[in-house]
């Protein structure tokens, strides 16, 4: 059954929240070095599985005889958007690499979207430009420019998510096929764990975020995600994103104590006014239905 428009917005307001937690408890778990980051993307994934499978068992699949749930491809995209996340917040601030990933992520899927056939309106495209400009004077080298390093590596996790949304547009049964995305990363994560054993360290606290980052977050966040993801074209579910830079960098200021910026308040402003702009665009006769997937020409 469609989803209203309520209910899109709904979905997607949850999401962004679970994205922006995401980058919180990651910076909350690595800025003191509670964990190290290959450590805590593994307990991330391994948590995942732990809620997901079970859940997924329970929920049953709509579409018995689809194949099975889940894909590779899928898995090496998230697996490679989780690590290179977790890497990246080592050296980065919340708010900051919450704006990199997301504006990697945007234009993946926006990049995507043109090549499927997606037409964005006038109105959508402006706000593209603003919200990337806003993106370009965050990273610009400079006064309070973001460690170089984190930033390639978060650019990298964004790309990786971009493509992990993109695929997820396809899966008619978002809970089977979450679990078996998570289950398929579990063999990467283990050989990274046993290449990094001798520097792998935790505390009960910094193992105690990545679980809650894993399952809550991460397993179940991207199942509304994935139901989320049935009511937006490519375009708009990339520019909604650029929401959550905001509500994280608002979280690492109020409970890491963050500094706050005036780069990255400028930027913070850029950028959301740019999504505002792309949200507010009113549908006109013959855009493509946003529960559609875009068809490729």
């Amino acid at each position: 059954m469609p989803l209203s428009r309520l209910g899109i917005a709904a979905l997607t307001a949850i999401t962004l929240v679970a994205f922006a937690a995401n980058s919180l408890l990651c910076r909350m778990a690595l800025a003191p070095v509670l964990i190290d980051p290959v450590a805590f993307t593994v307990i991330r994934l391994a948590s995942g599985v732990a809620i997901l499978v079970p859940l997924s068992a329970v929920v049953g699949s709509p579409h018995p005889n689809e194949r099975p749930a889940g894909s590779w491809r899928s898995s090496v995209a998230l697996f490679v958007y989780a690590m290179a996340f977790s890497l990246a917040y080592v050296s980065l601030e919340t708010g900051t690499g919450a704006l990199i990933l997301f504006g990697a992520v945007q234009l993946t899927m926006i990049g995507v979207g043109l090549w499927k056939g997606e037409r964005p309106k006038l109105q959508e495209w402006s706000g593209l430009v603003v919200a990337l400009a806003g993106l370009v004077y965050l990273v610009f080298p400079g006064i309070a420019a973001p460690d170089p390093l984190g930033a390639s590596l978060m650019i990298a996790s964004g790309v990786a998510w971009g493509i992990y949304s993109l695929r997820g547009k396809q899966s008619r049964a978002p809970v089977a096929a979450t679990a078996g995305n998570f289950a398929r990363t579990l063999p990467f994560a283990l050989g990274w764990l046993v290449v990094s054993w001798p520097t792998l360290h935790t505390t009960a606290r910094g193992g105690l975020l990545a679980v809650v980052s894993g399952a809550i977050t991460s397993g179940l966040g991207y199942v509304i995600w994935y139901f989320a993801l049935r009511g937006l074209t490519a375009t708009r579910a990339a520019i909604v994103q650029l929401a959550v830079p905001l509500i994280a960098a608002a979280g690492g200021i109020v409970v890491l104590s963050e500094e706050p910026t005036a780069r990255l308040a400028i930027a913070s402003l850029l950028i959301l006014g740019g999504v505002a702009a792309a949200i507010l665009a009113k549908d006109r006769p013959g855009d493509l239905d946003p529960c559609e997937e875009p068809t490729a020409r």
